[in-house]
C-alpha cells in the first residue's frame, strides 16, 4: 500500500511538472516563495479544507514554496501535510446558526477574541513576509480582524493579496445588502490585487448574479471547481489503514454526509430511520461538531439495524466517498465538489439558514441534471427511501463541469511570481 501511495504522489508530481514545465520560474529564487492562506473558520470545516487542498497542491507542485495556513480551527489538522506546509491555529471563534459570533472555547468577549486573533495574524504576517496572501471568502476577515494586516501590507507593497471566493455566496439580495454594509467591494479595490472564484461561470456566474462594480469585476478570475480526486494523491498510510480497518461490508454503499455536523442532526436522524434497499448498507459520517447527544441517539438507532453504521469524523473521508454507490448530503462547497469530482449519484438536502448558498448551488446543479435535491422542508425518511429505490444512471459530470481549479490556481500563482522573479534577477 505504501508503494501505491508513493507511486500516486509521483504520478501527481509528474503531471504537475508536465503541465507547468519541468523547471519552474521560481527555481532560482534565493529563498522559497512564501504563500500564506487565511481562513476564518467559524462554522464547519469548509474554509479550512478548501485551503488545505490548495496548500497540499502547492506542496507537491514544481513551485518552490513555503506555505503557511492561518486557520481558525484545529479539527482536521491531522490530515497529512507535505513538507513545506505548516499551519497556525488561531483561538477559536464560533458563528451560531443565527450568524452571531462568539468565542468557541475561551471565556472572552467578542472584542477580546477578535483583538487577540487580529494581533496574532498581524505578527505572523510581519514575520513570515509572504509573497502572496490568499484570503478565503471574507475580504476583511471575520469581524474585520484582517484589517490591521491588510493595512500593513498595503504600506509595504511587497505582498500580492488575493481574495478567494466560493462559487455561490448567498442569494443576490443578501449579498448586495451585506457587502454594502461591510464595504467589501471597497476592501477589494483597496487591498486586493485579484479575486479568484473557485467555480465555473457556466454553472453560476457570480459576477453577473451579484452585479459587482466594474472595478471589482475587472479583478475577477474564475479557476473552475477544485477537483477533490486530488486528495487521493495526498493520502498518507495512516489514513489508508484507518479506512481499511473499517472493514466495510461488501455490496452497495450509501453514505450520509452532514459536513461538520453542527447542524446536521435532522438529516442524519432521518437517514437513520429510512429503509434501505436489500442489497445496500448505510453509513452516517457525523462530523466533529455534531452534539454528543445526537451522536448517541444515532448509535442507538444503528444498533437496532444490521445495515447501518455510524462513524465519527474521519480526517479524510475521500476514500469512503469514492467507494459509495450513492450519497445523501448537505450541500456545502467541498462536499458538492466531492460529489461532482467522483460523479456520484447524489441527493442534496441543503442548509437554508443562515445563508441560502447551499440551496442555490443545489438548485442550479439539479436544473442541469447533475444532482437531485430535496428541500429540507420536505425531508422525511420516506422521501429518502423513495430516492434510494429510484433507478438512475451515473451522471457524466466531468464532461460538463470545469474541475480544473487546482491546476489553474497553480498557474495563476506562477504568473504572479514570474515577473517578481525577473525583476529580482534584473536588480541583482
Amino acid at each position: 500500500m505504501k508503494n501505491l501511495l508513493t507511486h500516486s504522489r509521483e504520478i501527481g508530481l509528474t503531471v504537475a511538472r508536465e503541465e507547468s514545465g519541468e523547471v519552474s520560474s521560481s527555481s532560482h529564487n534565493p529563498r522559497k516563495w512564501r504563500i500564506a492562506l487565511y481562513s476564518h473558520d467559524t462554522m464547519g470545516l469548509g474554509h479550512k479544507r478548501r485551503n488545505l487542498l490548495i496548500a497540499q497542491t502547492l506542496g507537491y507542485s514544481p513551485l518552490e514554496t513555503d506555505v503557511l495556513m492561518i486557520s481558525g480551527i484545529q479539527d482536521g489538522s491531522n490530515v497529512f501535510i507535505p513538507p513545506g506546509v505548516d499551519c497556525l491555529t488561531l483561538p477559536a471563534l464560533h458563528k451560531n446558526i443565527d450568524g452571531q459570533y462568539q468565542a468557541r472555547r475561551l471565556d472572552l468577549s467578542l472584542q477580546e477574541i477578535i483583538t487577540l486573533r487580529s494581533q496574532v495574524i498581524l505578527t505572523t504576517i510581519k514575520t513570515f513576509k509572504p509573497d502572496i496572501l490568499i484570503v478565503d471568502n471574507v475580504p476583511r476577515g471575520a469581524v474585520r480582524e484582517l484589517e490591521p494586516t491588510l493595512n500593513y501590507l498595503r504600506t509595504q507593497g511587497e505582498t500580492r493579496c488575493i481574495l478567494g471566493l466560493r462559487d455561490v455566496l448567498d442569494e443576490p439580495a443578501s449579498v448586495q445588502r451585506d457587502w454594502k454594509r461591510l464595504a467589501n467591494e471597497e476592501a477589494i479595490q483597496t487591498y486586493y490585487d485579484a479575486v479568484w472564484v473557485y467555480g465555473d461561470p457556466a454553472i453560476y456566474d457570480l459576477a453577473q448574479e451579484y452585479n459587482f462594480q466594474p472595478n471589482t469585476f475587472a479583478k475577477l478570475r474564475y479557476t473552475g471547481y477544485l477537483d477533490q480526486r486530488s486528495r487521493l494523491k495526498f493520502m498518507d498510510l495512516d489514513s489508508v489503514e484507518t479506512f481499511k480497518s473499517l472493514n466495510l461490508p461488501s455490496g452497495k454503499l450509501v453514505l450520509c454526509l452532514v459536513g461538520g455536523g453542527q447542524d446536521g442532526a435532522r438529516l442524519a436522524e432521518t437517514f437513520a430511520s429510512a429503509e434501505l434497499p436489500p442489497d445496500m448498507n448505510g453509513i452516517i459520517l457525523t462530523g466533529p461538531f455534531m452534539p454528543r447527544q445526537v451522536q448517541q441517539r444515532l448509535q442507538t438507532l444503528a444498533a437496532k439495524r444490521t445495515n447501518l453504521r455510524v462513524l465519527k469524523y474521519l480526517s479524510e473521508p475521500t476514500l469512503l466517498i469514492n467507494q459509495a454507490e450513492r450519497v445523501i448530503a448537505m450541500g456545502g462547497y467541498n462536499t458538492t465538489c466531492e460529489l461532482l469530482s467522483f460523479q456520484k449519484r447524489s441527493l442534496i438536502v441543503p442548509r437554508i439558514k443562515p445563508r441560502r448558498e447551499q440551496f442555490i448551488r443545489a438548485e442550479r446543479l439539479q436544473s442541469l441534471g447533475l444532482v437531485d435535491m430535496l428541500h429540507p422542508h420536505n425531508l422525511t425518511s420516506q422521501a429518502l427511501t423513495d430516492w434510494l429505490i429510484q433507478e438512475s444512471e451515473k451522471p457524466q459530470i466531468r464532461n460538463c463541469v470545469n474541475l480544473n481549479g487546482l491546476n489553474q490556481i497553480s498557474q495563476f500563482i506562477d504568473e504572479i511570481l514570474m515577473p517578481v522573479h525577473h525583476s529580482t534577477q534584473q536588480a541583482s
